[in-house]
């Protein structure tokens, strides 16, 4: 466990770990293409071990010893692996690495941990079928663990039935130039997380194919092609920095976060114009962010729907802040590593903050003056970000403890250490 030491206003610079979202899409798109890539400044967490791992007994080479990685594409040739895929609960590589699964030959079984068995994937099931693979959930869950018996993917129309999760789209498009024919694409209901949508459309076309998109990225022409093996420069992760400025939030004090570029390919950075309608200073240049707390957080109301990973940093600014914050459109958030928005509503409850949870939104009731709080020790769920966001309330709540803080090696696996440097 790890108890949190409150701190007064902080006025810092720090830097954060590469991109988790940009790093397993740089990944997949380098091990498709011909020849040797270069990721500059990857994220090395648990996450992208496992997709680095799978696709080496997918037949790419990867060298990832130092702080920049090599890749060598298989040009989309994908080898059989001897024995079952396991992803523990990466739930963006395993919904990456069974499209690219689909392109290999013979059968493939990829599964994971006990969440992972619970965390929906029968919309890109269904997809990946409109494109003539053929593809199981073992259990007939509409879930891992899958059964691949790849021949390639045929191409033409197919449909994902829905675009709750930004994961299945971008899958699908991340091997559509590798498909037999061209390949068309459309997104039944609302697309949400659209800006990691918009990532691996710009990660595509940074390895040299351009897919066509419709303005609402429901509809999508992907033409057939290579990618092209190229040097390419990993952003700082916005989710990572955005435990630090919201530490600079809840403690009036002012962080600056180097390594995340304005403009980024990242809808997370959409955090700090949060931020500054709850009455922050917001600072933007081309190498990093700066965000400076307030004397008094105002509440807001704001829809979360293209940012999920961070609506629990937001809320755990909200609970200081004057009035009621609402934040809507997060269904998504209970298809996580955990049930995030339930676990918000209870563990914010732990330390005396008042929270009203629906099917796709929460209240939190702030409190300026802190009063109401008291410390607790707080359940991550096996949740790196939950265990991440309340770091946050410990440096503004006496007494907060962290449970099995290990967790954080999914995404930020040295968090506590550069934490503990905030001063």
């Amino acid at each position: 466990m790890k108890t949190i030491t409150p701190r007064g206003p902080l006025d810092c610079r720090v830097t954060v770990p590469g991109s988790k979202s940009l790093t397993q899409r740089a990944l997949i798109a380098a091990a498709l293409a011909e020849g040797e890539s270069v990721l500059l400044g990857p994220l090395a967490s648990e996450d992208t071990e496992y997709t680095s791992a799978a696709l080496r007994v997918m037949g790419i080479g990867i060298d990832n010893r130092g702080p920049d990685w090599r890749i060598g594409g298989g040009g989309g040739r994908i080898a059989t692996p001897p024995e079952a895929i396991f992803l523990g609960n990466n739930g963006t590589a395993t919904r990456f690495l069974t499209s690219v699964a689909a392109l290999g030959r013979g059968e493939f079984a990829i599964g994971g941990g006990p969440r992972m068995a619970e965390r929906p994937i029968q919309p890109l099931i269904e997809a990946l079928t409109g494109w003539g693979v053929r593809i199981e959930s073992v259990n007939h869950t509409g879930c891992p663990p899958l059964r691949i018996m790849a021949d390639g993917i045929r191409g033409g129309h197919t449909v994902l039935p829905e675009g709750r999760s930004s994961q299945y789209l971008s899958s699908l498009l991340l091997v559509a130039p590798y498909a037999q024919t061209p390949a068309r694409l459309t997104v039944r209901g609302e697309v949400l997380s659209k800006p990691y949508v918009t990532m691996t459309l710009a990660v595509m076309a940074a390895f040299g194919v351009e897919a066509a998109a419709s303005r609402g990225l429901d509809e999508f022409a992907i033409p057939l092609g290579h990618y092209q093996a190229r040097e390419y420069q990993i952003e700082g992760d916005a989710s990572s920095a955005s435990y630090f400025w919201a530490a600079a939030a809840v403690t009036g004090g002012r962080v600056t976060v180097e390594n995340v570029p304005e403009p980024s390919l990242q809808g997370d950075s959409a955090l700090v114009g949060m931020l500054a309608q709850m009455g922050c200073r917001v600072e933007k240049t081309a190498t990093g962010i700066t965000v400076a707390g307030p004397p008094e957080l105002a509440a807001i109301e704001v829809d979360m729907g293209d940012c999920p990973d961070v609506a629990p940093t937001l809320a755990v600014v909200a609970a200081f802040a004057r009035g009621t914050t609402r934040i809507n459109n997060i269904a998504h958030l209970r298809i996580k590593e955990c049930d995030r928005l339930h676990v918000m509503a209870t563990e914010l409850a732990k330390l005396g903050v008042k929270t009203t949870e629906g099917p796709e939104w929460l209240v939190i009731e702030g409190d300026p003056s802190r009063r109401s709080f008291a410390g607790a020790e707080i359940d991550p769920h096996d949740d790196h970000r939950i265990a991440m966001c309340f770091a946050v309330a410990g440096l503004a709540i006496p007494g907060v403890t962290v449970l099995d803080e290990g967790c954080v090696v999914k995404s930020f696996p040295d968090f506590w250490e550069r934490f503990s440097l905030l001063g």
